[in-house]
């Protein structure tokens, strides 16, 4: 099964957010040489501890430092962005990097409400829930409008360059249907969602209908996963993802806190039943461990490929987290 990275480019305490953007492109270059399938930027804004706000410059970068990667969103909140801006841009990424580009798109705004009014400009496209709407309009700028329509005249330029393959996102069931008419392939956020992904997927391949794009379902499962050499180096790496969880959750958001920073912190009772229920989310262990967990999760869903997101303070040990998973799952290095 292939395997693949999503980054959010995670901000550690103690060094500057532009500096998650570099290790960004060294985790990407790790990730090629080490077989990884893809590589997926997220979009999220007004988050400390995440500086991945805009993945199609991200993208460029990423795919200038590689070469035979595939290199994607995900995804493009789409709500957050004009329909023609996402076919243009996606277009000429497409045009740089021939058969390497990926467009996964969201309709979640990825941020705070005060912030996606800040995205979206008014109370009333914060409201609106037409991705359908934008989604086909997306499209049309590639694929041509009714003539009749009034933006029949604007075409997405390179016009020569098809859309990338396109996924659509979700953590609830709307993502899998919207995914399934519409023909996409389709990405559930297992490292967050908190639905059972096996019924998730199953509905998406039953309402699934082939598209000229694409013929078969095809499924995508997120998941997080935190590899150390030993279980006790895991174990404390995965107390400070929560830690960071559990401050963005009770809207106290900061960067990546080191595990020592978790050791220290004074854990309540309450907070730390919170950790224990999300613990579920996140494959922790030594690289044999995490690929069992990995793999019976992946079986479990019914999932075609699986892209994994890995939170860990210092870059170099996130790096090292990657290329353990990779060498417990089989993959070829490049």
């Amino acid at each position: 099964m292939p395997l693949s990275v999503l980054d959010l480019s995670p901000v550690p305490t103690g060094t500057k957010p532009s500096e998650a953007l570099h290790e960004t492109l060294e985790l990407a270059k790790t990730a090629e040489a080490a077989g990884y399938h893809r590589f997926w930027l997220a979009e999220h804004h007004n988050i400390p501890s995440v500086a991945s706000s805009t993945p199609e410059v991200m993208i460029a970068a990423v795919a200038g430092v590689t070469s035979t990667i595939r290199v994607g969103a995900g995804g493009i909140m789409l709500p957050n962005h004009s329909p023609l801006k996402v076919a243009e841009t996606f277009r000429v990424l497409a045009g740089l990097h021939p058969g390497r580009i990926d467009l996964g798109l969201g309709r979640a705004p990825g941020t705070d409400q005060r912030t996606a009014l800040a995205l979206r400009r008014s109370r009333e496209a914060l409201a609106a829930d037409d991705f359908p709407d934008q989604y086909a309009e997306m499209r049309a700028y590639a694929e041509g409008f009714p003539a009749d329509h009034p933006f029949a005249p604007i075409t997405a330029q390179p016009s020569d360059v098809p859309l990338p393959p396109v996924w659509i996102l979700g953590s609830s069931t709307y993502g899998g249907q919207a995914a399934a008419i519409l023909g996409t392939g389709f990405a559930y956020a297992g490292h967050f969602g908190t639905l059972d992904p096996t019924a998730v997927i199953a509905k998406y391949r039953e309402l699934f209908q082939p598209s000229p794009e694409q013929r078969e379902p095809h499924a995508i499962l997120a998941l997080a996963a935190i590899v150390a050499e030993t279980e006790e180096r895991a174990e404390q790496l995965a107390l400070a993802n929560a830690l960071s969880i559990l401050r963005l959750r009770s809207g106290r958001p900061g960067p990546m806190p080191s595990p020592e920073e978790a050791a220290a912190y004074p854990w309540s009772e309450g907070e730390k039943a919170a950790v224990e229920e999300w613990s579920g989310l996140v494959s922790v262990g030594t690289p044999d461990q995490v690929a069992a967990d990995l793999g019976r999760r992946a079986n479990k869903a019914g999932a075609d490929e699986l892209i994994i997101t890995t939170s860990i303070h210092d870059p170099a040990e996130r790096r090292h987290s990657y290329n353990l998973l990779a060498e417990a799952w089989g993959l070829k290095p490049r």
